[in-house]
């Protein structure tokens, strides 16, 4: 018996928003109308805009010596923070030493051990910031 009272409570609550929720549509597509026209000229003034063509931060590119422990990993050659960053993901990969369940972390082995700080695990993003010390 009371869940025929709560199902009767739950039609009579639909019936009136049936009703106010037609009354709303017109002015709904009202509004609806009006909107379009305010996007078209946003669009043409993007499409207006020229493709610049992007050019690397300078300060990525300067030759940065590597330290003694860097240069066993990826040489003692000045380079491209950039190229380093590439080295050091070659060595890692050469060694297998990305983590087998989480890929953002690396194992360090002997030679990284001494670059990260004696840390046996590195995420990918700390790794950079490690890296960074040891490039004078």
């Amino acid at each position: 018996m009371a869940t025929a009272k709560k199902a009767a409570k739950k039609t009579a609550a639909k019936k009136p928003a049936a009703k106010k929720s037609a009354a709303k549509k017109p002015a709904a597509k009202k509004s609806a109308k009006k909107a379009p026209a305010k996007k078209a000229p946003a669009k043409k003034a993007a499409a207006k805009k020229p493709a610049a063509k992007r050019k690397p931060n300078a300060a990525f590119m300067k030759a940065m010596t590597p330290s003694g422990v860097l240069a066993a990993v990826v040489g003692s050659m000045p380079m491209p923070r950039t190229e380093v960053t590439k080295k050091i993901w070659d060595y890692i990969k050469k060694n297998k030493l990305q983590d087998a369940v989480n890929k953002r972390l690396i194992n360090a082995d002997e030679k990284l051990r001494a670059v990260f700080g004696g840390k046996n695990k590195v995420s990918m993003f700390e790794m950079t910031k490690l890296v960074s010390n040891h490039l004078k």
